[in-house]
């Protein structure tokens, strides 16, 4: 009896090892497909949209691997030609208008881009959701047709990141992820964001429009269309620079 109790305790114990890998696999195959397993080049616009206005900001994007990425403003005319680095753990941010680069503080990451409704740290990429968290499977339900795992993404203790908590959708058959819900420290949330319009891009099938609603903001919202993409394209580390900033186009 008491080796049989021994059995079971050390079997739902492996269980839940295994059931834990198998959420952290998930979502490393699902931030793979969208940011490519070394490098991407992609091409994206976003739309903000306030009750009293709306604008478009048009961007292109480089990522390498999670230390590295360089975001380029290419409309309108008036931030054309900004841009912004993640070189390691550090983030800059180069205006030419000014003829200044300036050095993004930690405290600036859960601030909007743009003026969006994307932080700093989800369009540079800064915390690793495969490497940061700690990952759960809490469940299994169903999104535009899709039957999706739903998972829970806690903050390691020793990580920098943004978020308290956040709930990922992603589907079981091509590890899309459809739905994303961010939380803050004390479990509240602060933003949804859904992807859709799934398409065929560069061999890959993925969403192509993410809209990222804040829950506390009525009439605000953030769309993001993807419009070209390439994955794992050679692109070397020094072109993660200052300097390179300064030129990019």
């Amino acid at each position: 009896m008491k080796q049989t109790s021994l059995y079971l305790i050390a079997s739902l114990l492996l269980g839940i090892n295994v059931f834990a890998q198998d959420a952290k696999e998930i979502v490393k195959r699902a931030d793979a497909k969208m940011r490519g397993e070394e490098s991407s080049f992609s091409i994206m616009n976003m739309q903000i949209i306030r009750p009293s206005w709306e604008r478009t900001i048009s961007f292109k994007s480089w990522t390498k691997g999670t230390k590295y990425s360089l975001a380029l403003i290419t409309a309108p005319a008036k931030e054309k030609g900004q841009a912004f680095l993640k070189h390691g753990n550090e983030m800059w941010n180069w205006n030419p208008v000014i003829n200044r680069m300036i050095k993004l503080p930690p405290s600036m990451l859960s601030q909007g881009w743009m003026g969006s409704d994307f932080t700093n740290d989800d369009l540079l990429n800064e915390s690793s959701i495969v490497v940061d968290y700690n990952h759960t499977i809490m469940g299994i339900e169903t999104i535009s047709g899709k039957v999706c795992h739903v998972i829970q993404l806690i903050p390691k203790e020793d990580a920098g990141v943004v978020w308290g908590k956040l709930i990922l959708w992603i589907t079981k058959d091509e590890y899309l992820q459809l739905k994303a819900e961010y939380y803050d420290e004390d479990n509240y949330l602060v933003k949804t964001e859904t992807g859709s319009e799934i398409k065929n891009m560069s061999g890959r099938v993925i969403p192509t429009r993410f809209e990222l609603v804040p829950a506390d903001k009525k009439d605000h919202k953030t769309v993001v269309t993807l419009e070209e993409v390439k994955f794992n394209i050679p692109i070397q580390e020094s072109f993660f620079s200052q300097q390179n900033m300064k030129q990019v186009r």
